[in-house]
């Protein structure tokens, strides 16, 4: 079967889709009117409490580390056009830079504390920003628009009218019985790179779509189930987590239940289904359930 899904290992190519012209972010920072490469800064920081850093801005050329040669020693800032040294690395509101090895702790971290306790949202949140840089790559590659869920994009009054069966009011039945929104999610901090931390977003917010979707509940169960088809769909390690781990806290008849049925149906319509991430459902609140799962790809959901 073919997988149609957002998955797979991104190439090394990079894409900006979103805003043609704009310098990627992965590639450097502007500051001053010029490009400040990234892999400069980083060394300035790794130099001692960002000295480099306040030199360069400076105007002032200082070493950084053992040997080292800024690439352009003609780029001076004057102390006029001097902004606070952080904005540097900031690289979208609410931005958290973080070094390999602080990533790495803060992933396995939060990795034994989602494992400890699954409905700790938050650790599994900073597991998900913390790992998967190259499925976020593949999944960025492929997106074309930027779309946002929130509560000031939605009419709720509007959907919660729509006739049942419509996308729009099942999905707003979902958040009124689960007491959420789309603004609970937690906002991304230590992805450092500006799309990419778009792609998480939008994984989140599209998260209780796929719950509406699937027809599968919030209890325990229903998020294994859910955490499966996002495995497959976005190669994500912490759906991936979720999905081979989460499975030990269900009694032995729900685990047969989920083995022998759920599972299979799970990967099947994750490889069936089209990118999810990469599709305009804010324009699809007065179609009907079904008729968007098969125009998706996902496969009729069986009763649990």
């Amino acid at each position: 079967m073919m997988h149609r899904g957002c998955g797979g290992v991104g190439g090394g190519r990079h894409v900006v889709s979103w805003r043609p012209g704009r310098a990627p972010t992965s590639s450097g920072l502007v500051a001053a009117g010029r490009m400040l490469p990234i892999g400069w800064l980083g060394r300035a920081r790794m130099g001692g409490s960002l000295r480099g850093l306040r030199h360069l801005a400076l105007g002032s050329p200082a070493p950084i580390g053992k040997g080292y040669r800024p690439p352009h020693t003609d780029l001076t800032v004057t102390a006029e056009e001097h902004v606070d040294e952080e904005r540097y690395y900031q690289l979208y509101p609410g931005h958290i830079p973080t070094s390999p090895l602080q990533k790495a702790l803060l992933s396995a971290g939060a990795a034994f504390m989602a494992l400890y306790n699954p409905y700790r949202h938050d650790m599994v949140a900073v597991l998900g920003e913390t790992t998967g840089t190259s499925a976020l790559q593949s999944l960025r590659d492929k997106m074309r628009e930027r779309p946002r869920i929130r509560l000031s994009t939605l009419d709720v009054t509007g959907l919660r009218g729509l006739p049942d069966g419509t996308f729009g009011r099942e999905y707003v039945r979902f958040l009124d019985s689960n007491r959420v929104s789309p603004d609970t999610r937690m906002p991304v901090k230590f992805v450092d790179d500006e799309e990419l931390a778009y792609v998480i977003q939008r994984y989140r917010e599209v998260h209780d779509l796929m719950h509406t979707l699937l027809g599968m509940p919030t209890n325990m169960l229903g998020e294994i189930v859910v955490k499966w088809f996002e495995a497959v769909q976005t190669g994500l390690p912490m759906c991936i987590l979720g999905a081979v781990f989460g499975p030990v806290r269900l009694n032995a008849r729900k685990l047969q239940i989920l083995t022998t049925e759920l599972i299979p149906w799970a990967v099947r319509s994750g490889l069936n289904a089209s990118c999810v991430l990469n599709f305009y459902y804010e324009n699809r609140w007065e179609q009907t359930v079904e008729s968007l799962r098969e125009e998706i790809g996902i496969l009729h959901p069986p009763t649990i």
